[in-house]
């Protein structure tokens, strides 16, 4: 069974918002935990295993096996939460702002967007509950336009109808949307794409974590073509179960004669920014495709 599959198909995504709605939070955490637990026990699913190998890469290696065990566990049931909290909270905006707070970071984001006088880009990873991170944007009225995973499945298609109605534009990234983007840049206006999902057949592969990854680079493109800076944000949940929006200063794009080198160094600065996020909280990197595919096989040989 590819698990991977089911979990986004629209029937998972049906079933999740209906318990999301129906279920109050302690029998929902309940349920959530007891569903990841077995989850986290079929390892030989694509899913589990790309889990397994990305927290292995973060630790350098470090886990042992009842570790990994642990931190694999730890990091479906966060997501798990997670969910249901999306879920659950989904058309309570007074809800959604009392649990999503906002670092100083992203308080200063927030202000130089609603100054509008250039394009603002951003590039925010898989951290903890990003969908309700996105919720909170969308009713700071921010006009926000998401480059989104290409091609999306029922799954993902009704997932994006839902972010819609919370007000980001969610465009799966094409060559029309990225045109669109540009415009949207040209105008003054907010563009938001994800930068650790790793995609297939790119030339490009910075290094993440001390090892090269297939990872996306159009958002340095674009920072390069339009000459502005990127910033990083990422939601991460904090010890009292709400959630924080962090966010980079804006880190400038520096041009390298070389477009190779010029394209690499930039998204490696970003990326360095997301290490240090993840390393914080590494159970709740929600990244469920396998970063550095060359490490299932790696950590097959050492556990």
């Amino acid at each position: 069974m590819d698990l991977q599959a089911l979990l986004n198909s629209r029937y998972s995504v049906g079933l999740a918002l209906a318990l999301g709605r129906a279920l109050p939070p302690g029998l929902a955490y309940r349920l959530t935990d007891w569903f990841a637990d077995r989850l986290a026990g079929r390892t030989q699913s694509r899913l589990v295993q790309a889990v397994r190998a990305n927290q292995w890469v973060v630790s350098q290696g470090q886990l042992d096996s009842g570790e990994l065990e642990r931190i694999t566990r730890a990091t479906l049931r966060h997501t798990g939460r997670c969910l249901y909290d999306f879920y659950h909270y989904l058309n309570n905006p007074d809800a959604i702002r009392r649990l999503v707070r906002f670092s100083p970071e992203f308080e200063r984001c927030r202000a130089r967007i609603r100054e509008g006088q250039a394009g603002t880009l951003i590039v925010c990873p898989h951290l903890s509950n990003s969908d309700m991170a996105g919720q909170a944007l969308g009713l700071e009225n921010l006009n926000i336009q998401v480059l989104s995973y290409p091609q999306p499945t029922g799954g993902y298609r009704w997932q994006n109808r839902i972010r819609s109605s919370v007000g980001l534009q969610m465009t799966p990234t094409s060559v029309a949307a990225l045109r669109q983007a540009e415009e949207k840049l040209r105008s003054g206006g907010v563009v938001l794409t994800g930068l650790d999902r790793p995609i297939s057949g790119s030339k490009y592969l910075p290094r993440f974590f001390g090892r090269p990854a297939s990872l996306p680079v159009t958002h340095v493109r674009l920072a390069l073509k339009f000459g502005i800076p990127i910033t990083v944000i990422a939601c991460q949940q904090q010890p009292d179960g709400s959630y924080c929006l962090l966010a980079s200063d804006p880190i400038p794009m520096e041009p390298h004669p070389d477009r190779m080198e010029e394209t690499l160094q930039n998204a490696e600065a970003l990326l360095r920014v997301v290490e240090a996020w993840i390393q914080r909280a590494p159970d709740q990197w929600a990244m469920f495709y396998p970063v550095w595919p060359e490490a299932i096989n790696e950590l097959r040989g050492e556990l």
